[in-house]
């Protein structure tokens, strides 16, 4: 197929690899260009053997206490003073007290792993999971370290891409009628959603499960399924012309692009979101049905679908909006609610992957975007901590029943192991097949990367 592009838009496939940072980056926009029929001869290739075939990224949005979930403290330091260093617009070095942590912790399989009694069910699944708790940023604000720890730079310097977005970019779609990168669940942020530099294609398409399961995507009443593809088909033909006259980056074709696949997305997505034919003891697992759980269940449950569809990144916010659900500046208790929604589903959602064969190929993460410190303000409440908090991993080729770093004895900053926020970005990547060091494109003529800083791969909580 000839394109009608000027001489100095042709660009050899060498070229074209050159250009995109290294090589990487052209292969995967090969990748996706070649799926349209717009460049021909393309291989994609890998740079790491794929651990997983989808990441399912669950983001309680506020800040979850590591204390009090995952890193237990002994309360031997409970009521002294500690030297401590104020966060956001307040740097001063400071002197607050230790606050008891009120929790039991128990441990769970055979690895022994401690989990909070908050945890019970996903404590049961510790053998399955490997907890990094020492992770760190830099930004103790919510905005700015959502920001950072969604995109893996801090500022805004430039429009840059959440890490869902840098995915769906390299790897391109594994389902037709579905988008590579789906966001279930209020945000903190639009940051959290955005493609950035990158473009409005590669940017989250929002799932909720119900009958409307994309907002604005409802087909037209009495259309049926045979109908649409008809129409799918000729729009297919009507566009086709238009690709051949046109430049392969034209914005206009990326919007003719995406609306091919609203369309076939309105015969796709309402499947997904009917329930009906999952088997009772299923949707018990996920804690469908009960009042604490029947809303983060059915989202987690909406994440196995699409996971099992080829959708490549599935992120679901808890708590979202404002500074987040999570923020427990007033009183920590403020978490046990948010632990009910959230417990017994997550061990729903691992324990489904698992009996389906599917734990291996998908990757699930859970994290914030900081800790809370280990002294209250004034209050029973906690602080911001980004110096030091917990996240952990479960399948795709993960390590489970491990513990991979430390915090001190009062679980304030990482001491054993420091992991920046960019490193998860990088193992993420990596079990995906990617190699972050070659996530570059080049913005406003300067080339930018995914992750500027950090450590690389947690390699110690991979198989």
């Amino acid at each position: 197929m000839e394109h009608h592009l000027a001489k100095s838009d042709l660009l050899s496939r060498r070229q074209l690899l050159h250009r995109a940072g290294g090589g990487f980056l052209g292969v995967a926009m090969g990748a996706l260009w070649a799926e349209a029929g717009e460049l021909h001869q393309v291989e994609v290739g890998a740079r790491f053997p794929v651990k997983a075939r989808s990441v399912i990224f669950l983001f309680m949005c506020g800040g979850v206490s590591h204390i009090d979930t995952f890193d237990p403290k002994d309360n031997k330091w409970a009521g002294k003073l500690i030297d401590a260093v104020g966060f956001g617009d307040n740097q001063a070095e400071m002197q607050r007290p230790v606050i008891p942590c009120q929790r039991t912790f128990t441990r769970y399989g055979e690895s022994g792993i401690p989990v909070s009694d908050w945890f019970p069910h996903v404590g049961s699944m510790i053998d399955d999971i490997a907890v990094v708790r020492s992770m760190w940023c830099h930004e103790g604000n919510h905005f700015p370290a959502v920001i950072e720890t969604c995109t893996g730079h801090r500022g805004r310097q430039l429009d840059h891409p959440t890490l869902g977005s840098w995915v769906s970019y390299a790897l391109g779609t594994a389902n037709q009628n579905l988008p590579m990168f789906v966001n279930i669940g209020r945000p903190s942020s639009p940051v959290q959603l955005t493609g950035g530099y990158l473009g409005a294609t590669v940017a989250a398409t929002p799932f909720q499960p119900g009958e409307t399961p994309i907002p604005n995507l409802k087909p037209p009443r009495g259309s049926n399924a045979f109908e649409r593809e008809r129409q799918m088909q000729a729009l297919y033909e009507m566009n086709q012309e238009f690709r051949e006259q046109y430049a392969i980056n034209s914005n206009i074709a990326a919007r003719a692009k995406a609306y091919e696949l609203a369309a076939r997305m309105q015969l796709t997505a309402p499947q997904l979101v009917d329930f009906s034919n999952e088997p009772a003891h299923v949707k018990e697992m996920y804690g469908i049905g009960q009042d604490a759980t029947d809303g983060f269940g059915k989202q987690l449950l909406l994440a196995r679908r699409l996971a099992e569809q080829g959708v490549r990144f599935i992120q679901i916010c808890h708590g979202g909006g404002g500074n987040g659900e999570w923020d427990a500046h007033g009183d920590i208790d403020s978490h046990a609610p948010l632990c009910r929604a959230t417990d017994q589903p997550i061990a729903g959602l691992l324990r489904d992957l698992k009996q389906r064969g599917m734990l291996d190929e998908t990757l699930v993460v859970w994290t914030s975007e900081f800790g809370r410190t280990p002294w209250s303000q004034n209050t029973t409440g906690r602080d911001h901590n980004p110096r030091g908090y917990s996240s952990w991993l479960a399948g795709g080729g993960v390590q489970g029943g491990t513990v991979h770093g430390a915090t001190d004895d009062v679980g304030y900053k990482a001491v054993e192991e420091p992991q920046y926020y960019s490193d998860l970005h990088a193992t993420i990547l990596r079990q995906m097949g990617l190699d972050h060091r070659h996530l570059e494109v080049s913005v406003q003529g300067r080339p930018v990367r995914l992750v500027e800083e950090g450590h690389g791969p947690i390699l110690a909580v991979l198989k």
